[in-house]
């Protein structure tokens, strides 16, 4: 049993969950530990911070399924909302991913309708599989969950290529199809986030947060006041993360040291934050005396 699964469907009963994005054991932890009760594992964060090249399908399912195992850990007792791409193949390769998520601890998985290789959701040039061929993967994943808990999350990326209404016929069929959660991706305008709610009385709806992409950036309280249950903030930290990198590095190259009065951790503050204390107590558990 999902017990994950069935802690995230309790969560979004009772109103909207803001999940921020993770890609490694260092940011789901420091997520978990700013108090949210779910984290979101960014496949453009985990293509960015694993290959250091964009989110254009480079990441293999394996790589994917061990990064879910680190960031489950990680963010816990945070829920993990994974990001589960095209699902790397066909019905088949959906089956195994879901499996393998579940079993590491995630409580969600979100499979969007996107060709191999995939683009991320707010690029342009994205092209779209047949809508019975992501139907089908839909009701892959739902046959190989072990429990009926554990969310899948259905996206579409059709408002980009055939227009905001067929995003909505996608939408109803990945729904029919099992699907727990409907993301429609990239949604032009308030209006369009509203509309998306219009056609899905009833239904969790996720929404996608990303800074200077396609949807304006709202905040969770305005989308929950709109109806959605799951509002997610996938590049913001990896974003912020990535500048700090960037000056910090061509502070060194420029000046041969960085400011000191740039805003960072101290040693042992992150030493406190990734639970040291705690992990050499624990060893000195096992020593003989």
């Amino acid at each position: 049993m999902s017990d994950a699964g069935e802690r995230l469907k309790a969560l979004l009963a009772k109103g909207c969950v803001t999940a921020p994005g993770a890609y490694d054991g260092l940011s789901a932890r420091l997520a978990a530990q700013a108090g949210f009760e779910a984290v979101y594992m960014t496949g453009f964060g985990v293509a960015g911070s694993l290959l250091g090249k964009p989110d254009i399908g480079l990441v293999s399912a394996s790589e994917m399924m061990e990064r879910v195992c680190v960031l489950a850990e990680a963010a816990s007792p945070a829920l993990l909302i994974a990001d589960g791409d095209n699902g790397h193949g066909g019905v088949l390769n959906v089956a195994e991913l879901v499996r393998s998520y579940e079993a590491s601890g995630a409580a969600a998985i979100q499979i969007e309708d996107q060709v191999i290789p995939k683009r991320c959701g707010h690029m342009e040039g994205k092209e779209l599989v047949p809508v019975a061929e992501a139907a089908a993967k839909i009701r892959a994943a739902c046959a190989a969950r072990r429990s009926s808990h554990f969310q899948i999350i259905a996206r579409t990326d059709a408002r980009a290529v055939e227009g905001f209404e067929a995003a909505l016929v996608r939408a109803r069929a990945y729904r029919k199809a099992g699907a727990d959660i409907i993301f429609v991706e990239a949604p032009r305008g308030i209006d369009e986030l509203r509309a998306i709610v219009d056609a899905f009385p009833g239904v969790p709806l996720m929404a996608n947060m990303v800074e200077d992409g396609k949807t304006p950036m709202l905040s969770a309280g305005q989308l929950a006041a709109m109806g959605y249950r799951l509002v997610i903030f996938p590049v913001s930290a990896l974003l912020r993360a990535a500048q700090a990198l960037a000056d910090t590095y061509a502070e060194i190259r420029s000046e041969g040291r960085p400011h000191e009065e740039a805003p960072r951790f101290t040693f042992d503050g992150y030493n406190a934050a990734l639970g040291l204390r705690e992990l050499l107590a624990q060893a000195k558990k096992f020593e003989g005396e």
